[in-house]
C-alpha cells in the first residue's frame, strides 16, 4: 500500500527532475568548451545533476512506503538540505560564467534549491 505523496514533496521532486535535466543539457555546452574553467564547470554540473537525481528518488521511495520511519523521514530531509546546498553552490559557479543560459540554469538551481529547504518532516507527512 502505498501513500498520497503531499503537494510540496511532489513540486520539490518534479523541481529536482528539471534542475537534473538542465544541468544535462547544458553540461554538452561546457565540454565543447575545453577550457579549464568549462571543464570544472562540467564537474560542477555533474554532481548537481547527480544529486537533484538522488534527492528526487529518495523522495519517492519515502514516499511509497506505506509506513516510513521517522530516521527515513529525517533521511528524505537531510538529503533535501544537501541538494540545496549543491545547487547554491553551482548556481553561484554558473553566475560567475555570465551568459544567458548559466544565467537561466542558475535561476532553476536556486528555485530547486528553495523548494528543497522547504521539506521538513512535516511536509513530507503523507495525506
Amino acid at each position: 500500500m502505498t501513500r498520497q505523496m503531499t503537494t510540496e514533496m511532489q513540486q520539490c521532486i518534479d523541481m529536482c527532475h528539471k534542475c537534473h535535466d538542465m544541468c544535462e543539457q547544458m553540461l554538452s555546452h561546457c565540454m565543447e568548451k575545453r577550457s579549464e574553467e568549462a571543464m570544472q564547470m562540467s564537474m560542477a554540473l555533474i554532481s548537481c545533476a547527480d544529486m537533484c537525481r538522488m534527492c528526487a528518488d529518495m523522495m519517492m521511495r519515502c514516499s511509497s512506503m506505506a509506513k516510513a520511519s521517522s530516521d527515513m523521514v529525517q533521511m528524505c530531509v537531510r538529503m533535501c538540505g544537501m541538494c540545496a546546498d549543491m545547487c547554491d553552490t553551482t548556481a553561484e559557479m554558473c553566475r560567475r560564467m555570465e551568459t544567458r543560459e548559466m544565467a537561466d540554469l542558475a535561476d532553476t538551481m536556486t528555485q530547486c534549491a528553495a523548494m528543497c529547504r522547504q521539506m521538513t518532516p512535516q511536509t513530507m507527512q503523507m495525506a
